[in-house]
């Protein structure tokens, strides 16, 4: 397997444009969309277009690239002026993934450093590219850190999707499921459908029947009973955001799935990159929770579900105590019992 581009893509730069397989549309429709302006790249994250921390911080890069390339067209020596608004929208299209910050301030240090004559775009278009580019590469090493700590012939539960689609390519917690399973660790995969947009269904399921890697899909509410039977060793994450404590947050109904990992002796592994890590917060009570729409748990393709004017609840994102977690993998090294001093083995 080539490990700078993977044949799963969700991410491309081509022809000065920024391509996006709309994940909104998988399985059943591969569709790219084309963006050459900044705020309809912001719009594509909000909308989940692409979804998942480290491809949300990568495509906000590239939308710093556009964004840059806007302002110099329009201001030229103002350009560092110009662009403010166009970054301000970027930071507010998703709350809660901090891999989304990280990124924008890679680019904005950088283009702090320009002259005000200077044209930023070759110069930002190459650090967009080496965040897209490391991205991969650290996913390669946490798949490779991540199988390690495996038995041979596991079985393993995922959750969301936070594979080749949720990062620049190979993914992290399907990274590890991929790696495992070349190696022989794995062999069997359960999915949870991840209500109430369902990535576990549409998205994770469709990753692992491309790569042939026995898959079987699960509503949320058949976890207990699955890890009931003894069969699951492992549960296999990802992250959006590691506060410095270890505690982390992770889609809906990971919470619920660390709780009854714990009961049933099932370990639990959090797989995520180093800038996910968010270490100026001290614990998971700080992180900003995204509330998203109510119509997206009382609605399902377009159609109502729920008797009209009944409320719904839908934050998009839990969190779970580092006490819960028994390994968060990163390209940097394996965590182990997380807490605020086990921590520090992995900060720079």
């Amino acid at each position: 397997m080539d490990k700078n581009r993977d044949s799963i893509q969700a991410i491309i730069w081509r022809d000065n444009k920024l391509l996006l397989l709309d994940q909104r549309a998988l399985p059943h429709e591969q569709i790219w969309l084309e963006y050459e302006h900044s705020d309809a790249v912001a719009n594509a994250i909000t909308d989940m277009v692409v979804r998942g921390a480290p491809a949300i911080g990568i495509t906000a890069a590239y939308g710093v690239v556009l964004a840059a390339r806007q302002a110099w067209a329009t201001a030229n020596n103002n350009w560092k002026q110009a662009i403010r608004s166009s970054i301000a929208r970027l930071q507010k299209s998703r709350p809660t993934a901090v891999n989304l910050f990280w990124a924008i301030e890679q680019m904005t240090t950088l283009y702090d450093s320009l002259a005000d004559d200077e044209s930023p775009e070759t110069i930002l278009l190459k650090q967009a590219k080496m965040i897209h580019d490391e991205d991969i590469a650290a996913n390669h090493k946490m798949g490779e850190l991540g199988a390690d700590l495996l038995e041979n012939n596991s079985t393993v539960l995922t959750h969301c999707n936070a594979g080749a689609l949720a990062t620049g390519g190979f993914g992290t917690a399907l990274g590890v499921i991929r790696q495992a399973y070349a190696d022989g660790k794995i062999k069997h995969v359960y999915a949870d459908e991840t209500r109430p947009w369902l990535q576990g269904a549409r998205l994770t399921a469709w990753e692992l029947q491309q790569d042939n890697i026995p898959v079987t899909l699960q509503a949320e509410g058949a976890a207990a009973t699955l890890m009931a039977t003894g069969k699951l060793d492992w549960i296999i994450v990802g992250a959006d955001r590691i506060t410095a404590n270890g505690d982390v947050a992770n889609k809906i109904g990971t919470y619920m799935l660390a709780v009854l990992a714990q009961y049933h002796g099932v370990k639990m592994m959090v797989v995520a990159p180093t800038s996910t890590i968010d270490w100026q917060l001290h614990n998971g009570a700080d992180i900003p929770i995204e509330q998203r729409a109510e119509q997206e748990v009382t609605m399902f393709n377009g159609e109502l579900v729920a008797p009209v004017g009944v409320p719904a609840l839908n934050p998009a994102f839990d969190v779970t105590a580092a006490e819960l977690i028994d390994a968060i993998v990163t390209e940097a090294g394996v965590v182990l019992s997380p807490s605020t001093q086990n921590m520090l083995q992995i900060k720079e």
